[in-house]
């Protein structure tokens, strides 16, 4: 190793030792990384590509492939339409920002002036596109292994969720009340309870010629869904939930 390289990787490693710790991978090149933490909103020209990007894009694609192998060797009796609806769960972005908090990303993100709350739900979006791109950069620094092994260490523990292999309950109750004939679940809120800061809605869901099923919840769409699962559980399509002993 060069003395120019040996000082820059020093540097980088002065500058992101604590995020190698957190992502539990050290890079031999920090080239990447500090695009990978960059969003466009700091750039001063128009043909300013320091950003993240491209590396978002091959991230997305380095995460999808090892997750779908993950799937594949964790459930060898799964239908194709399950491992599916769990790839999905696995790679969507409300999951990859939550493991971006975990990591607390958002210490290490550098924006523009208009964006100022990068820990807000609105951008929880940035903090993904971001972990995408740090996959992007340890395949790039390490190669696939590399890439696998720290998806491997944050993606493991979510594999068995149960919601993982659920679609959304409105969906589902849609798709099965068409698929059977009985037209479009219909929702009614019934009941509105609690001070207007923290209100519990109850809503009923009607299919024609079954019984109203309930739920409730802190929103009409939380409500909504909950309804929906009950009506599943009860038409035997989905499995009753286990209740504490």
């Amino acid at each position: 190793m060069s003395n120019v390289t040996s000082r820059s990787v020093e540097r980088g490693r002065k500058r992101f030792g604590d995020l190698e710790r957190r992502l539990g991978y050290s890079f031999s090149d920090f080239s990447n990384v500090e695009r990978a933490l960059t969003h466009s909103s700091v750039r001063k020209r128009a043909d300013d590509d320091f950003h993240y990007e491209r590396l978002e894009f091959l991230g997305d694609r380095v995460l999808g492939l090892t997750v779908a192998d993950m799937l594949h060797r964790s459930f060898p009796e799964a239908a194709e339409g399950e491992l599916s609806l769990r790839l999905n769960a696995l790679v969507k972005g409300k999951t990859l920002a939550a493991i971006a908090d975990e990591l607390r990303l958002y210490e290490f993100i550098r924006t523009g002036g208009d964006l100022k709350e990068i820990t807000g739900k609105r951008l929880q979006s940035v903090r993904a596109d971001v972990l995408e791109a740090l996959i992007a950069s340890i395949y790039l620094d390490g190669g696939l292994e590399a890439a696998a092994d720290f998806i491997e260490r944050f993606w493991r523990s979510r594999l068995n969720e149960d919601d993982a292999a659920r679609r959304d309950s409105k969906t589902e109750l849609q798709e099965w009340a068409h698929s059977r004939r009985l037209g479009t679940p219909k929702y009614r809120e019934t009941m509105r309870t609690g001070p207007d800061h923290d209100p519990v809605f109850t809503v009923a869901v009607k299919v024609t010629g079954l019984p109203e099923a309930i739920g409730k919840g802190r929103s009409k769409r939380v409500a909504e869904q909950d309804a929906a699962r009950a009506m599943l559980v009860r038409e035997g399509v989905w499995p009753a939930e286990e209740q504490p002993a």
